[in-house]
């Protein structure tokens, strides 16, 4: 048994120095990783950097809309107006068509009138509403009546 004892103590021996070497890939690896973490504060600055100019990007286009949103009511806004414009053009032109249409009857009213005066000057209602007058016209008138008859008798 002693053999078997000396071979195993010989054999643990022999797998002491594999577990060393071991512990030697183990600061290998880690070396690696500093590595890897050397790369991550990289990855980091381009996401943040990523990052906020996707949020200044969506902050842009919000302002894009409101531009656009601006201009259109800008539009319409000018559209309008010209709509206004126009129509006061069209108000202004009728009056100055009704202005000028009262003015032309105002002047016919004003011949209508002379019209009108001087044939109801020549109406004589003075001689008319004097009965004294009426009656003189009247006699005037018959005896001119019996004058006309008597050239008609005369010439039968």
């Amino acid at each position: 048994m002693a053999t078997t004892q000396s071979k195993t103590k010989a054999a643990a021996r022999k797998a002491a120095p594999k577990k060393t070497t071991a512990k030697r890939k183990a600061p290998a690896k880690k070396a690696t990783a500093k590595k890897a973490s050397a790369r991550k504060p990289a990855a980091k600055r381009d996401l943040r950097s990523a990052a906020r100019e996707t949020g200044r990007n969506a902050l842009l286009a919000g302002l894009g809309v409101y531009g656009k949103a601006y201009d259109q009511v800008q539009a319409q806004i000018e559209a309008l107006q010209q709509q206004v414009d126009d129509a006061q053009k069209q108000i202004e032109e009728r009056r100055q068509q009704a202005d000028a249409l009262y003015q032309s009857l105002v002047k016919r009213g004003k011949a209508v009138e002379k019209d009108a005066l001087k044939a109801f000057d020549d109406l004589e209602l003075d001689s008319l509403a004097d009965r004294a007058k009426l009656e003189a016209q009247m006699d005037k008138a018959k005896a001119r009546f019996d004058v006309l008859r008597a050239k008609f008798k005369k010439a039968a």
